[in-house]
């Protein structure tokens, strides 16, 4: 195919690796038959997504969705007039096989898309699991024409606050110290610096906080792990998890995180980032001093020169 390229290399050196990715392949394999079941985050992330794209007035012959898991953000896209060809890039082989599009097998961070091949890049959750996101960014803009739009949801800080904190007492309290347990996400204004180092034209990153009920603490945990999304980090403890930690910790989370109902909440960040790759078209910021008024004229007010308190 015309637009595939060599993989890319990360443009990072030395990175530090906090999330255990073939761990994390293995347990989405082992999930893929059932990934429809407890997809509801992403659905919702695909609706929105496609909301935004829809807005945009021009044509996008050549997408691809990076992180694509069994399909769903690339079917819903699929429906909007704009979108042309769009590429499902998926590194399980066993969710690669639920899309329905032209697929590509290919890591994240390893994207195998020419320079200036893209038209639209998308991603869905799949960012918050990668080691290096400054070198997977500066791949997909490298990878879009001169603007190219880049459309992508990922997975904030907030994301199960109330989990980690649960575990973090009950393991102090049980067995004197913690295990790392919840993954590290990113904050809303990092992404935004990260953006514009990967170097992206007009970044915005905005932040919506989305809050679950579930019966208990456990159906919490059992969601997460039908999603592929439990504990994947290397520094994680490598002995199985302790029954009487678990039981604390689902009790914590009930004392401290019940609704009035008895039901209990769980809260998901989701950062979505537009950011578009540089073109000389492009609307820029005005020149300090360019203005053809004066913001005082604009208010209807007198301008005083600084340190002047008179007034008048």
């Amino acid at each position: 195919m015309s637009n595939l390229g060599k993989p890319q290399k990360p443009a990072s050196g030395d990175i530090v690796q906090p999330f255990d990715r073939a761990l994390l392949k293995a347990r989405r394999r082992r999930v893929a038959n059932e990934a429809g079941r407890s997809d509801f985050l992403l659905a919702r992330v695909a609706e929105d997504l496609a909301d935004r794209l829809a807005i945009v007035m021009r044509q996008f012959p050549v997408g691809a969705n990076i992180g694509a898991h069994h399909g769903v953000l690339s079917r819903r896209l699929r429906q909007i007039d704009s979108v042309g060809l769009l590429f499902d890039v998926e590194p399980v082989t066993e969710l690669l096989a639920l899309c329905d599009g032209p697929c590509v097998e290919a890591d994240e961070e390893l994207l195998p898309f020419s320079d200036g091949s893209l038209d639209l890049a998308v991603s869905g959750l799949a960012f918050q699991f990668v080691n290096d996101l400054p070198g997977t960014l500066i791949q997909i803009r490298r990878a879009l024409k001169p603007d190219g739009l880049f459309l992508a949801a990922l997975l904030g800080g907030a994301t199960l606050s109330e989990l980690g904190q649960a575990f973090l007492m009950a393991e102090e309290e049980v067995t004197g110290g913690a295990s790392p347990r919840v993954a590290p996400a990113i904050d809303l204004r990092d992404l935004g610096a990260l953006l514009q180092r990967a170097g992206f034209a007009l970044p915005v990153v905005d932040s919506d906080v989305v809050t679950v009920a579930y019966d208990s603490a456990l159906d919490l945990m059992r969601d997460v792990k039908a999603m592929g999304a439990s504990n994947m980090l290397h520094a994680r403890r490598r002995t199985p998890l302790r029954r009487d930690v678990l039981a604390l910790a689902a009790q914590i989370y009930a004392e401290r995180f019940a609704r009035d109902d008895g039901r209990v909440i769980a809260t998901f960040e989701v950062l979505t980032v537009t950011a578009w790759a540089p073109d000389p078209s492009q609307q820029k910021p005005l020149k300090p001093g360019s203005a053809a008024m004066r913001l005082a004229d604009a208010l209807g007010t007198h301008e005083h020169p600084a340190g002047d308190k008179s007034g008048r």
